[in-house]
């Protein structure tokens, strides 16, 4: 049995660009809709290994509340990324428009981690 995660958001292009940009990843399938502008479904890979699918929203997400009632209904844990550079360059590119609920810190299972809810409103713990 395998579990695939997929997220549902808004400007789904463009969240895929900034996912490889955070996490290394590459476009690995796609299919666009009628017109060209978004994902109705977009595979993600990390290192040949399947790591997120997206496709685009079809309701309105309000992420402005998102973030303003720091809502963490699903947090998506990337974890042994190798080195904190890595947790780092994750953090910075998700941080942009996104919410940071947790600097990057230690804890007694992870010497470098930290928690953002994207602008997409998915929230993020990462891990060295």
């Amino acid at each position: 049995m395998k579990n695939y995660t997929q997220v549902y958001v808004k400007n789904s292009m463009e969240a895929a660009e900034t996912y490889c940009r955070a996490f290394g990843a590459e476009i690995t399938f796609e299919i666009k809709n009628d017109s060209g502008t978004a994902y109705e479904h977009c595979e993600l890979s990390v290192n040949g290994d399947g790591f997120l699918a997206i496709g685009e929203a079809k309701n309105p997400c309000d992420i402005e509340l998102v973030h303003k009632m720091k809502w963490e209904t699903m947090t998506f844990n990337v974890f042994e990324m190798g080195a904190e550079e890595s947790v780092r360059r994750a953090l910075d590119v998700l941080r942009d428009g996104g919410l940071v609920l947790e600097e990057i810190h230690e804890l007694p299972w992870s010497r470098c981690c930290a928690t953002v809810i994207d602008r997409y409103g998915v929230c993020w713990w990462i891990s060295i």
